[in-house]
């Protein structure tokens, strides 16, 4: 059942439910969380892009969900966006009622670098069978007309379907498979083994390096050091990812939460990491140690308190002062404020406009400056997504102070899919983000700029490039490849992104 109970799951929906927008209408969760509901602000960017796609799909002859496929459908849903929270995304005039101009720049961005190094999909066995109940449930209430009347299983989150939406569907050019585990490993979303097979099977059939994995470590574990050494010869990871919480999916059954400055139980782990380093120069990403933080919102704090002190970052600063030879990349920016009652993206907004700060999005920006060191990383998985469809200004706030306090060299790409469906929106919610002026002027933030520029450049690819020593030769090879040959023949006979999302949303 992983976190989420029998009477948690009763009040949720499958995220297949929602009406598939480019842009998702509804925060939605996998199986670690619950979802916020629908916002007031939701719900009127929903009925605004209803609207306004079926003005615009008339005028052009086809459907609505046709039109929400094709590049002046995506404009369409950020001119929507505008509408409902204020002048946050980038829209030429035009763009939203000319296919051909919002083709035109699709055409002219779908050769940027994007290196997404947070992305999931499930194992063949798994045991959340939750997900397949809601599609069943979905397709009996007739909410997707795809699904009424089909079996469903839950291929849809697996490897395939994986495939389409990251490397067909978007403009990401390289990915990484992360993982979750839990102390009952059948709900590990996948084994370490697992994940390599994914990465040699895309690599070998593309003939270039498309596809990244990470390898969990389990502090505390028997054997875990021992299996890191292990592993490093045998299944070769292009760097390590850890769950200071103990275990994400079955908070219930967490043994062994850990500290990332606990010298005695991490440090001979690092050891560990920097002897690597020189062993195996060929894969310079072992230096990154990746760490899940944040996504604890107060309602999951008052059913695990004892957990609350492994899930922000106060360990980070010391070990990364005392580590310089390793990256540590605090995934999900360690956002506390995620779903549920008393943790949604207004309440991070009320927060902010009360403190000037967010949970512990701040607390991670201020660690270079306190400590002194410039080998702390944010990756934007998760949080992107949920601030930018729940609270655009948040969302623009914590890259702003991200940017200021870590650099715009120390934000990396990751955008949590397969949940939020194709990461293309996101890709393309970050192409047009700006921060609004009132909050540069307030904050000292400066402009992130074009969606072709330096600093989004950098987010969307450049950070990870360098972090995993992935040269512009290995880039440029990609153009070619039989991934970048299966894309063109896809484009050639009509792309078929479907706008639709995986997991939970809370039910109307």
């Amino acid at each position: 059942m992983g976190f989420l109970t029998e009477e948690e799951l009763a009040k949720l929906s499958g995220a297949e439910s929602l009406f598939p927008s480019p842009i998702p209408v509804q925060s939605l969760s996998s199986d670690e969380f619950m979802p916020g509901p629908q916002t007031p602000k939701q719900r009127e960017f929903e009925a605004r892009i209803k609207a306004l796609g079926a003005k615009l799909a008339k005028h052009h002859g086809v459907s609505r969900r046709k039109f929400f496929k094709t590049s002046a459908g995506m404009a369409a849903a950020f001119v929507a966006m505008n509408e409902t929270y204020g002048q946050m995304y980038e829209v030429a005039k035009g763009e939203a009622t000319n296919p051909e101009l919002a083709q035109a720049r699709t055409d002219s961005l779908k050769n940027q670098f994007v290196m997404d190094m947070h992305t999931h999909f499930l194992r063949d066995d798994t045991p959340i069978r939750a997900f397949v109940a809601q599609r069943e449930t979905v397709g009996k209430a007739g909410w997707n007309p795809t699904l009424v009347g089909k079996p469903q299983t839950i291929d849809d989150l697996k490897f395939p379907n994986y495939f389409k939406e990251m490397f067909l569907d978007s403009d990401t050019k390289v990915a990484c498979i992360s993982g979750s585990y839990s102390v009952d490993p059948k709900f590990s979303f996948l084994t370490n083994d697992m994940k390599f097979d994914a990465r040699e099977k895309i690599n070998s059939q593309s003939g270039t390096r498309r596809m990244f994995a990470h390898a969990i470590f389990t502090p505390g574990w028997v054997g875990w050091l021992d299996a890191i050494d292990e592993q490093n010869e045998r299944i070769k990871p292009d760097s390590w990812k850890g769950y200071t919480i103990g275990d994400n999916t079955n908070k219930h059954l967490s043994k062994w939460p850990f500290r990332l400055d606990d010298e005695k139980l991490m440090y001979p782990f690092y050891e560990k990491l920097v002897k690597a380093m020189a062993k195996y120069p060929d894969r310079p990403g072992l230096k990154n140690v990746c760490i899940h933080k944040g996504l604890f919102p107060p309602s999951v704090e008052a059913q695990f308190p004892q957990l609350l002190g492994y899930c922000n970052v106060d360990d980070v600063g010391k070990a990364a002062k005392d580590w310089p030879q390793l990256n540590f990349v605090i995934y999900h920016s360690a956002y506390r404020w995620i779903a549920g009652p008393g943790g949604t993206a207004q309440n991070a907004w009320a927060q902010l406009e009360r403190t000037g700060r967010v949970d512990w999005v701040t607390d991670l920006a201020d660690i270079p400056k306190q400590y002194g060191v410039n080998n702390v990383y944010a990756d934007l998985g998760q949080i992107f997504a949920h601030s930018t469809m729940a609270e655009p200004r948040v969302c623009a706030f914590m890259l702003g102070a991200m940017i200021k306090g870590m650099g715009a060299d120390h934000v990396c790409w990751g955008t949590d899919a397969l949940w939020t469906g194709s990461p293309q929106w996101q890709i393309e919610a970050l192409r047009r983000l700006e921060i609004p002026e009132d909050i540069q002027k307030k904050y000292g933030f400066a402009p992130m700029g074009a969606a072709n520029g330096p600093v989004k450049t950098a987010i969307l690819g450049g950070n990870n490039a360098r972090l995993y020593g992935f040269s512009p030769k290995q880039q440029a090879s990609l153009q070619n490849d039989k991934v970048a040959y299966y894309k063109e023949i896809y484009e050639r006979n009509g792309p078929d992104r479907s706008n639709r999302a995986y997991g939970y949303i809370e039910k109307a």
